[in-house]
């Protein structure tokens, strides 16, 4: 079956690989086009195209992959099915048809349940006991298309966005090679979603990293989790930027200090919140390395007391 691949971070490039590795001939990789990257905006390559290189395939790059020229150059290489993970653009209905075979797509949640961008965080922003991958036939309208095969895995009281993504990247890749050839071969029934339980998720902004002491322990311990690696939870002090890497909430705790104050608890030093205490376990202060608390407050005893985010 000769296969066009669609996807651009590096939880697309464990599908890729898996394909190779099954045998499966990968007439081309399509990907996003470079982008500038970090302070100096240094122009750098996605890593599903760092990977298709060192595997000398044949790469496309496109800012609009649904342009008549795109597809028509598409088209030469006779793809017979498109497989996409994490691609980051929509595929128009001509796209779609494009391929013989139709198009199918790798998606990091239990359909339909987060549907759109940043499913993985959004499934821990929204305290979800489990998440997954799951494989669909793709349609026009966004991630609605009919499942051909799930997998689910548990969301643990510590997964962040990171680890569950790189958890989900292999059981998606998984579960494509072990979907593909029984969908190819007329195997699998699809089957079509339940769209009045759909959840749609929007794209992460930088500035939703910015913890508001007061809302609740327990909704900022998610926001500590789903924000790691990327746009990181943080606060102030002293003016200066604290980033939150790891934390647990404390429920049960009640007291007088307003949200935001720093406060010495049995269980560790922690943030008093809307309703109960932040314990702090990991931070990291702008321009110094990433530390546990307890290395962060030799030197800082005014730390606790102090009121963070103010």
């Amino acid at each position: 079956m000769r296969i066009a691949f669609f996807g651009t971070p590096e939880i697309a490039v464990t599908s890729l690989a898996a394909l190779l590795d099954a045998g499966h001939d990968l007439a081309c990789v399509v990907t996003q086009p470079d982008r500038p990257s970090g302070r100096r905006r240094t122009l750098t390559p996605p890593p599903v195209k760092v990977f298709a290189i060192e595997r000398g395939l044949p790469v496309l790059q496109a800012d609009a992959v649904n342009a008549r020229a795109f597809r028509d150059e598409l088209a030469a290489l006779a793809p017979e099915v498109i497989v996409v993970t994490a691609f980051g653009q929509k595929l128009r209905r001509r796209l779609l048809e494009l391929p013989p075979r139709g198009c199918i797509n790798v998606h990091a949640s239990l359909l339909p349940r987060h549907r759109g961008a940043a499913p993985v965080a959004h499934a821990i922003l929204a305290g979800d006991a489990e998440t997954g991958v799951t494989i669909m036939q793709m349609a026009e309208r966004m991630d609605a298309g009919d499942i051909l095969a799930q997998q689910a895995t548990p969301i643990g009281p510590r997964d962040t966005t990171g680890s569950l993504t790189e958890r989900l990247a292999t059981l998606g890749a998984d579960l494509l090679i072990a979907t593909l050839p029984r969908w190819l071969a007329g195997e699998i029934q699809p089957r079509p979603q339940d769209h009045s339980q759909a959840t749609m998720c929007r794209p992460l902004r930088k500035e939703e990293g910015r913890l508001d002491w007061s809302r609740p322990a327990i909704e900022l311990e998610r926001r500590v989790r789903a924000y790691n690696p990327w746009p990181g939870a943080y606060t102030t002090w002293r003016s200066q930027r604290l980033k939150v890497l790891r934390a647990a909430s404390l429920m049960d705790w009640h007291g007088p200090q307003p949200p935001g104050q720093v406060i010495a608890l049995p269980e560790g030093t922690a943030v008093a919140t809307g309703k109960g205490a932040l314990l702090l376990l990991e931070v990291q202060l702008a321009g110094r390395r990433a530390m546990t608390i307890a290395d962060f407050l030799r030197g800082r005893k005014e730390f606790v007391g102090s009121r963070l985010g103010f």
